[in-house]
């Protein structure tokens, strides 16, 4: 089950010639890939490409009308190994993840396709997540298409570029027998718009087809000696070949290319930030008419030497506008110039940001900047706004700063229960380290469970502990703790994690978390879901697996609510005496998917006139301490603080807010940390019976006859 569903949207897919196609970037890619005769697609979900995943497999009935073959991969190395099937037939493919943690995993694929080359078009169409929004650390694409010579697409941001952009990565990777990379920055992805469409189109050379008569060709397979002849074939024909494809398409773009004696160059993907800036610094107007020279590489590798020297031709100074570092595409044109003899003075890191997002308001800037050392903008001071002192309202003092609250686990989250139990099971045993891994649970190196003492990469929890097993095991030895989860674990840490772990006989704790779904990329299906999936084999138990690799000592909680049961298996695993290798599977349904599943039956039963019972926890302020464990304890975002009502108390009392969804652990925490009695659980009833009005009648009659019962001792007592 995804984060959502497109059925409606991809009813656009079937849009032919002529007509209007309106949506987002993803939706569009999409069609591309159907008008480019496309045979079989591939990928990884992961953001901020999670969403063409999801387009995909909900228009699996259009795809299989136009004989495509479409697959949710185990990895990004098996969706880039996938490509292969280009190698020797003219089939067209593409293959999508997330850039650059994706790319690094598909790396060995990508690295040898490369070398090869392919006769079919290979697009790899990657999520760029840099920047501000990005959830993983600061690289580029660009590095490792220039490591394995692979081109490098970077369109600008609007739809009827990127489809082109599809549709030309295609035609490039054909005409220079080498796979082609096509980055889509997170706007991009998101960004909506129109375009004219085209027919669909069916592949020309079919899967079948190639099945039916196998080819081979040694020369394409990395061995010595072709590998050798690959090199030499990357410089001596597919560069050419590459750059004269890229001249005589016109595939990058001039604008106002002799309206000034300066200019700036900048990748396609920052053209829309750099109008922006330059409207605002009134040279340019929303519709991209500028005063400045641009030149807009949609190529952003290879850079085509004839195209640069031609745009900087007469021009005293040239902007580059690259995000990032190291600076590859300035270095490359500063080589360029120089070894052309060029004038030029080149400017770009010394005006723009070394590091980071390229966002407008960095863009202005810079772009300001350069243009005032230039003399095309005159250097104003910043107007200063004087405001009467009369003017100024009276403002109350400030008590304290409000603290931020770190990101962490949704409400309700069957994760957060798993490390409550770690965190109660530390107070007994001591602290452990513990390698944790990607995915929702790695909130759980914040506050407040602050556990977690490294991560390197998905599904590689239990590899990043193997180091921690002495030469000479001896007792008393704490054992370490590893974290993954289930979609971790189907990626690749049953074999680099389980399988290596039970291979070198170790002795640690391997924790698998498994709420049914890869849920932090969206909720799509698993191996190990439960959900019935017409197109995909699904409900593989992973203990089945883990034992399948030769652990022995293998425990499943099935509802990771129960605290009790989850503290006392993790207790049994880091004292038990056995040997070799523990893995204790934790199991829940992710909140989020099974809220907008029961959400909607819920409202319609409700709608229906159905008695509904839904549970909800609070906390009775007359009850409470103010020691505020629970909250330390569970961190959910339904708990929280208000003022005490005992006027002789000064400690705020435990709140529950309305986003509660009833999980319970809050209640569970109170108990099994031995805390406090003051969390109760309440049922509200929708629709209520007779019975139930009856019962409510007589539970509030016989409440309120304690109450004034209550109330007149004290009274008698006052005296």
């Amino acid at each position: 089950m995804a984060e959502r569903s497109f059925v409606e949207e991809v009813r656009k897919l079937r849009l032919g010639a002529g007509e209007v196609f309106r949506g987002e970037g993803i939706l569009a890619v999409t069609k591309a890939l159907l008008e480019s005769g496309v045979n079989y697609v591939a990928g990884y979900q992961g953001a901020p490409i999670s969403h063409l995943m999801d387009v995909l497999a909900d228009a699996q009935d259009i795809l299989v009308e136009h004989g495509i073959r479409f697959e949710n991969s185990a990895s990004e190395a098996t969706a880039a190994a996938t490509l292969a099937a280009s190698v020797n037939y003219p089939l067209r493919g593409a293959v999508t993840f997330k850039a650059t943690v994706g790319t690094n995993v598909a790396s060995d694929a990508l690295a040898n396709l490369a070398s090869g080359g392919v006769q079919g078009g290979a697009l790899v169409i990657v999520g760029e997540d840099y920047g501000e929004g990005s959830s993983i650390m600061q690289e580029r694409s660009h590095a490792f298409a220039m490591k394995s010579q692979i081109w490098l697409l970077d369109p600008r941001p609007n739809l009827p570029s990127i489809v082109q952009a599809v549709k030309n990565g295609f035609d490039l990777s054909e005409a220079s027998h080498t796979p082609v990379m096509l980055q889509l920055r997170i706007r991009a992805c998101h960004v909506h718009g129109q375009f004219i469409a085209s027919d669909n189109r069916r592949p020309a050379h079919t899967i079948e087809q190639a099945m039916a008569q196998p080819q081979r060709d040694v020369g394409r397979i990395v061995l010595p000696p072709a590998s050798f002849v690959h090199e030499q074939e990357k410089l001596s024909q597919r560069w050419p070949a590459a750059v004269r494809f890229i001249e005589e398409r016109g595939l990058n773009e001039f604008f106002a290319e002799d309206a000034d004696d300066i200019g700036i160059a900048c990748q396609g993907g920052s053209y829309n930030g750099l109008i922006r800036a330059l409207q605002t610094l009134d040279l340019a107007d929303a519709y991209g008419n500028t005063q400045i020279p641009l030149y807009v590489m949609n190529v952003a590798y290879p850079l085509v030497d004839s195209e640069l020297l031609r745009f900087c031709a007469g021009k005293r100074a040239l902007l580059v506008v690259e995000e990032g570092q190291p600076n590859f595409v300035e270095q490359n044109v500063a080589a360029v110039l120089r070894q052309a003899g060029s004038a030029t003075a080149l400017h770009g890191k010394n005006v723009l940001p070394a590091f980071g997002e390229y966002t407008t308001a960095a863009l202005l800037k810079g772009v300001r900047a350069f243009l005032e050392a230039q003399g095309r903008l005159v250097p104003q001071p910043v107007p200063r706004r004087i405001i009467p002192l009369a003017s100024v309202p009276s403002l109350p003092p400030v008590e304290a700063s409000v603290q931020a609250r770190p990101p962490g686990f949704c409400t309700g989250c069957p994760e957060r229960p798993i490390f409550t139990a770690m965190k109660l099971v530390q107070r007994e045993l001591g602290e452990h380290h513990v390698s944790a891994d990607i995915g929702c649970h790695l909130f759980s190196i914040l506050p407040p469970f602050n556990l977690g003492n490294t991560t390197m990469g998905y599904g590689l929890g239990a590899a990043g502990a193997a180091a921690f097993h002495p030469a000479q095991p001896r007792e008393g030895v704490k054992r370490v703790v590893s974290v993954m989860g289930d979609g971790g674990f189907w990626h690749n840490g049953l074999t680099s994690g389980i399988a290596n772990a039970v291979f070198n006989k170790s002795d640690n704790l391997t924790i698998v978390v498994d709420n049914s779904y890869t849920s932090a990329t969206g909720g799509q299906d698993i191996l190990s879901s439960k959900a019935s999936n017409p197109t995909r084999s699904t409900n593989h138990a992973i203990e089945k697996a883990v034992r399948g690799v030769g652990v022995q000592w293998v425990r499943t909680v099935r509802r990771t609510y129960d605290l009790k049961s989850v503290v006392g298996t993790l207790r049994e695993a880091l004292t038990t005496t056995a040997q070799g290798p523990k893995v204790l599977i934790a199991q829940s349904e992710c909140m989020l998917n099974l809220q907008r599943r029961e959400k909607p039956r819920v409202r319609q039963a409700i709608a229906s006139g159905q008695r509904v019972v839904r549970e909800r926890f609070g906390v009775d302020p007359d009850t409470c301490t103010g020691d505020h464990s629970c909250i330390r304890l569970s961190g959910c975002p339904s708990l929280s603080i208000k003022p005490n009502p005992d006027p002789l108390r000064t400690d705020p009392v435990a709140t529950v807010l309305d986003s509660c969804v009833g999980c319970g652990l809050c209640g569970e925490v109170a108990h099994a940390a031995v805390l406090c009695p003051s969390f109760y659980r309440a049922q509200i009833v929708s629709n209520p019976t007779r019975w139930d009005r009856l019962r409510q009648r007589l539970r509030s009659a016989v409440i309120g006859w304690l109450q004034a019962r209550d109330q007149q001792r004290r009274a008698r007592y006052a005296f």
